[in-house]
């Protein structure tokens, strides 16, 4: 005997009720403890029902009305009508009461799904309705109940219910027309909107729908009302509310009326509910005329004003009408619901779909489809999108099959029975460690939650409203019209311009179609730029070295805000492009302006030196380590382009970038020296020293080192300068990163002296031939690299010479003096003009830093806020101790901050360093834009703003620098 046969209770079957073992002796499915003999597969098949009892109570309903012979054979030896007929009971008690009026309707359980309905009767409409709803429900449900049956999609049951629907308004319309008088002369067209216009009903839904009528509109009127009051009292209720003025208007029109309409007075919704027009019953061309009329609306509809976030605020309207305690259990308007869902497909529809004729499409799942093939959404996202969706609707279609009425509404959570019914109707079951319904509300929550985030991500993108921003006309057109609106544009060569687009969007790859969907927003936004021209090359150059980047054309469909704060780097710098493709995951951190800005700017070498120390091979070291500085150069540098970082966190970031370099370098080359003979310090000078380095700057610095007991000098030095000549050669060596120059000219002796010396052999030369100008040098030196106390002790020893106790006496003050006027006269470039040059200009930064640096020379032995390497923190001290006037202070700072962040930018858009601003042309519009101004203004005004400014530092330095009062 089989298992099942063996000695069992009613209960092992799933059956709870207590008269559950009297209604299966009662059927002949039950006998002396057990089941009868060949009932096995029936028990087996109702223990899967999603609820035993009731598919139970319903066959036994059917016993006195039905050929129970014949029934009971079927159960027997059909599984095809086992399986449905029992998923069928188990599942609705309405379908349950139609087979209850109408027995022998289960003899059609094994026919195939045929929706069409040919009456002229509505008595009989209603139950030939009826009749085919069973059929697509039990051919729905059965592979719950018999797994070895086929699994039905939810896209083939949404289909088929729009299709029934379909047949019903066709067969009510027919019979209308033989009521109402005069239907012969109008011609009327039944327009499907909603769910069945897109063909993915619900089993319970009003049908909405639109009539469009010509001839005589007062019979037409008749025949649609009759129509509607014959499917309502058959079907289901006819919904006419999306016609033009909604309920308060005609209920038809003619085809010129709706155009009128649609051309001045429709609202953003109702293009969208448009959007699932489609001509079902009465006159086929009168009904593909008024799709004919109405789709260049839809189609055009993203270029209203404030389209996208009409739409937006449509949906969270929708939300706000939800009650609070239902909002979470509220499948179809709640937050992650299947509204979520359809309106991001909608908006992101009528955004693209006027350039993309494969998105125009009214079934959600299917336009979901093609949003991921087009590459307008993620693949990954369109397919949870996709699954989610499915899943959420058939938990709604299972609701809506108990009594078949509607409703959207998923149990509470501590209703044990409902949950676990409706996990079951959808083939969950339990997992050793929850219930059913514990699986089923997971899976709920994960679904809902994951619609949520990316209903969020879609329908909220920014992208949204700049692609909606562009006319529909300029997403698609001829060559001649494109070259004209790219030079409307401001494009100053529109021929090359379309070349690089055609480049981009060349053929019909996935990745073409995301650069065609993102180019009209980016021709726009460079055309913001100072160099549109130069911006689209660059973004060319981008995206063909980041083609087989995967995540780089989702990051930009995706982030609106990456999109244009990209178009604003390219348009602007020539530094950033050759950065970024060495260096593209920087690109992932423009969508998050914290994490561009970075961390505390003086810790930011951290990470760098802990990277570079897992490399024992000394040229992998210095790769990793000039790698990670263009990282963090190109990080800087797009900060500061797009207006998120001051230039005082510019210039200390770069500063502790180029100290870490240097850092990881110097420890790689001492291990890679084998045993080490000296301790070694890199002591930074210039910019550097002063925390005040720019993108171009070099790296100034001094070694020194100290042997180890029992080393001579000589062998120190010569084992030093071996360390620091490969630190050089590879820093500086040419490959794909910047490289970084290390100037050691202002070391004793300069080019002539020695590259290393010992700390005793920097204490006798300057004791006894270190002059004025070297001592000023000294003002910013800092320890940056290598052994922390050797580089104090270093400090230590220079201490007294850049901080004379007793100041300078009149001597070395006209020295200073003197060395300044014949640095203005001999090292400004030829041709330069003062008024401009960031460096030796009147006014420029030599102006400020050499007045600053006479007053640490004269008053640091008495004033210790003057001991600063700092140009600003000295300019402060100078103004606490009364040294310096406010007023004058302020000019002099006022005009360090211009000519560094002057200088700066030249840099980032040029890509080469230069001291003098540009004059005209698009660098010096570039050059302002990055300075503040706006594009588009006159950039005259900066370089005013800088002549004014670098004249007041000027006329500071001369009356303080060369004044009487020094």
């Amino acid at each position: 005997m089989s298992e099942l046969g063996r000695a069992a209770s009613p209960a092992r079957f799933g059956l709870t009720e207590p008269r559950s073992e009297e209604v299966l002796r009662g059927l002949g499915l039950w006998a002396d403890r057990r089941p009868a003999e060949g009932s096995e597969p029936v028990l087996a098949a109702l223990s899967r029902c999603p609820d035993p009892d009731l598919a139970l109570r319903g066959l036994e309903r059917l016993q006195p009305v039905a050929d129970w012979d014949a029934l009971s054979t079927a159960l027997h030896e059909d599984e095809v009508v086992r399986g449905r007929l029992l998923a069928v009971l188990g599942s609705s008690t309405a379908l349950s009461d139609f087979l209850v009026v109408n027995p022998e309707r289960w003899r059609s359980l094994t026919d195939e799904v045929d929706v069409s309905l040919e009456l002229a009767d509505g008595d009989v409409l209603r139950t030939e309705y009826r009749a085919k709803l069973l059929l697509v429900a039990a051919n729905d449900l059965a592979h719950v109940v018999e797994p070895s049956l086929p699994f039905v999609p939810y896209d083939i049951v949404a289909a088929q219910l729009s299709d029934l629907a379909v047949s019903a308004l066709r067969a009510s319309l027919k019979i209308a027309a033989e009521r109402v008088n005069g239907a012969d002369r109008c011609q009327l067209a039944v327009i499907a909107m909603g769910k069945c216009g897109a063909n993915e009903l619900n089993y319970v839904s009003d049908v909405d729908v639109v009539f469009v009528g010509e001839g005589d509109l007062g019979a037409a009127t008749r025949l649609a009302s009759t129509m509607m009051q014959i499917a309502g009292q058959s079907c289901f209720e006819v919904d006419a509310a999306l016609r033009p003025e909604g309920k308060a208007g005609a209920l038809v029109r003619t085809l010129d009326g709706h155009a009128s309409y649609y051309k001045k007075w429709a609202r953003t919704w109702e293009f969208q509910a448009l959007l699932k027009a489609r001509p079902v019953a009465g006159d086929a061309e009168l009904g593909q005329a008024y799709l004919d009329v109405v789709r260049p609306y839809v189609w055009t509809a993203a270029e209203r004003e404030n389209f996208v976030e009409d739409v937006q605020a449509m949906r969270r309207r929708v939300e706000d009408h939800v009650p609070s305690g239902l909002a979470d259990r509220e499948l179809k308007l709640g937050r992650g619901g299947l509204r979520d869902v359809e309106f991001a497909v909608q908006l992101l529809q009528l955004v693209h779909g006027r350039s993309d004729e494969s998105l125009r499409i009214q079934a959600t799942t299917a336009a979901l489809a093609a949003l991921g093939t087009g590459g307008y959404v993620g693949r990954n996202d369109a397919a949870d999108f996709g699954r989610s969706y499915r899943f959420l609707r058939t938990l709604e279609h299972r609701l809506q099959l108990q009594r078949l009425l509607r409703t959207h509404l998923f149990p509470a959570d501590d209703d044990a029975a409902a949950l676990r019914w409706l996990a079951r109707s959808v083939g969950l079951h339990a997992d050793g460690r929850r219930s059913e319904g514990q699986v089923l509300l997971a899976e709920f929550r994960k679904h809902a939650n994951q619609v949520r985030r990316l209903h969020e991500k879609l329908f909220y993108r920014p992208l949204l409203q700049s692609v909606a921003g562009v006319p529909t006309e300029a997403l698609r057109l001829t060559t001649k019209e494109a070259v004209a609106r790219l030079a409307a544009l401001g494009y100053t060569s529109p021929d090359g311009a379309l070349r690089h687009i055609q480049a981009l969007t060349h053929g019909m790859s996935r990745r073409a179609r995301i650069q065609g969907a993102l180019l009209p927003v980016l021709l726009d936004l460079f055309a913001l730029t100072p160099d549109p021209d130069g911006g689209l090359l660059a973004y060319r150059k981008v995206s063909e070295a980041l083609a087989e980047t995967p995540w780089y054309l989702r990051l930009l469909r995706d982030e609106g805000a990456v999109v244009e704060r990209l178009a604003v780097l390219l348009g602007t710098s020539r530094f950033v492009p050759d950065l970024l493709v060495r260096a593209p995951e920087v690109l992932r951190l423009l969508a998050d302006t914290e994490a561009l800005i970075g961390r505390d700017p003086h810790s930011i070498g951290n990470p760098l030196r802990s990277a570079v120390s897992r490399y024992d091979d000394l040229p992998r070291a210095v790769a990793a380590a000039r790698s990670l500085r263009r990282h963090e150069m190109l990080r800087v540098a797009a900060a500061d382009l797009l207006g998120f970082m001051p230039i005082e966190t510019v210039c200390v970031s770069l500063s502790e970038v180029w100290g870490a370099v240097l850092q990881s370098a110097l420890d790689a080359a001492v291990r890679a020296a084998g045993e080490p003979v000296a301790s070694l310090a890199v002591i930074g000078m210039g910019r550097l020293g002063g925390h005040e380095l720019g993108y171009g700057s070099d790296a100034d610095v001094m070694f020194v080192c100290r042997p180890f007991e029992g080393v001579s000098d000589a062998d120190a030095v010569k084992w030093a300068s071996g360390v620091v000549e490969k630190i050089r050669r590879l820093l500086g060596a040419p490959s794909q990163d910047p490289p970084l120059q290390v100037d050691t000219d202002l070391r004793p002796e300069g080019r002539q002296g020695p590259l290393v010396r010992t700390l005793d052999s920097y204490r006798a030369y300057y004791r006894q031939w270190a002059e004025i100008w070297e001592k000023q040098a000294l003002l910013r030196a800092r320890f940056i690299a290598g052994d922390a106390a050797l580089g104090s002790d270093f400090e230590a020893l220079i201490e007294p010479l850049r901080y004379p106790a007793d100041g300078l006496d009149a001597a070395s003050v006209r020295e200073i003096r003197r060395i300044k006027a014949r640095v203005e006269t001999e090292r400004l470039p030829r041709g330069a003009d003062p008024s401009t040059h960031t460096k030796l200009g009147r006014g420029g930064l030599a102006d400020v830093e050499w007045t600053v640096q006479l007053l640490q020379l004269q008053h640091s032995g008495a004033v210790p806020g003057l001991r600063t390497p700092s140009t600003m923190a000295a300019m402060e001290a100078a103004v606490s101790a009364g040294l310096l006037a406010a007023d004058d202070a302020a000019a002099l700072t006022a005009a360090w901050n211009l000519a560094t962040h002057a200088r700066n930018a030249v840099m980032l858009v040029r890509g080469k360093a230069s001291d003098q601003l540009p004059t005209s042309g698009r660098d010096l519009v570039a050059v302002a834009s990055v300075m503040g101004y706006q594009p588009g203004g006159d950039p005259g005004e900066f370089l005013e703003e800088y002549r004014r400014t670098a004249r007041r530092a000027r006329a500071v330095a001369e009356r303080v620098f060369y004044g009487e009062e020094l």
